[in-house]
């Protein structure tokens, strides 16, 4: 799943330890399993500065970048198992508030291992 959160509140965008919280959640909440903890970074250069975030986790991993300028956050949840697009959603909107968000899956299809 691919998310665009629009003008999400600027405190929570801008907080590591929120930002920790909620991929916790999301992790739980879309029933995938954490591989190690998440690397959250502050970094960028002028109007694209903020925090990145990736999580490995079993089935591959969650990625965002969360832009102090425009309040906008991009979110890249990948695996080769479903996500439950409803849960991921109220996760992102709970941790975020944003005033908008748009979503789209990608159904990857994970094949078995070629002979």
């Amino acid at each position: 799943m691919i998310g665009n959160a629009y003008r999400c509140n600027s405190r929570l965008i801008s907080d590591p330890r929120n930002i920790e919280l909620f991929t916790a959640t999301l992790v739980k909440r879309i029933n995938m399993v954490a591989y190690g903890k998440p690397l959250i970074q502050y970094f960028g250069f002028q109007d694209k500065a903020g925090y990145s975030l990736v999580q490995l986790i079993e089935t591959s991993c969650i990625t965002a970048h969360f832009s102090d300028d425009s309040g906008d956050a991009y979110f890249d949840i990948f695996s080769c198992r479903p996500i439950d697009e409803v849960a991921a959603r109220a996760v992102i909107d709970q941790y975020f508030q944003p005033q908008s968000l748009d979503t789209q899956v990608i159904d990857r299809q994970a094949r078995p291992k070629l002979e």
